[in-house]
C-alpha cells in the first residue's frame, strides 16, 4: 500500500492503493506513528580487540596534535576498483587512522 494525496476524480483525498490490485482505501483522519529503534550492538569491523595483535609495524609519526607515537600498526585492504591502490588503516597508541593515497 502506498499513500496517494489524489483521487481518481482529480481531488486532493489522501488514501492508500494497492500497487497490484485497484483496491483503494480513503483516509477520513490522519494516522500518525512514532516508533523508537534499539541500537543494535555491531561487531568490530577490524577483528575485534586482539586483531591488531599480529598487524605488521612500521615507523610513522602520529598526525595528531600532542601525540608522541612513532610507530604504528597496519593493514591494507584493497576497498575500492582494482586500478586504484590499496587503503591502509593505522593505528598508533589506541588511536586508529585511517589513510588512502594521498592521506
Amino acid at each position: 500500500m502506498t499513500p496517494n494525496p489524489t483521487d481518481a476524480n482529480g481531488g486532493n483525498i489522501n488514501r492508500l492503493e494497492c500497487q497490484t490490485c485497484p483496491y483503494q482505501y480513503l483516509l477520513s483522519k490522519r494516522y500518525f506513528e512514532r516508533k523508537t529503534f534499539v541500537r543494535q550492538e555491531r561487531e568490530d569491523v577490524f577483528g575485534g580487540e586482539g586483531s591488531w595483535d599480529n598487524a605488521d609495524k612500521t615507523k610513522m609519526q602520529c598526525p595528531k596534535d600532542g601525540c608522541d607515537g612513532n610507530e604504528a600498526a597496519f593493514f591494507q585492504v584493497q576497498i575500492r576498483s582494482a586500478d586504484e591502490p590499496m587503503t591502509g588503516f593505522y593505528k598508533v597508541e589506541r588511536e586508529l587512522r585511517t589513510g588512502g593515497p594521498g592521506d
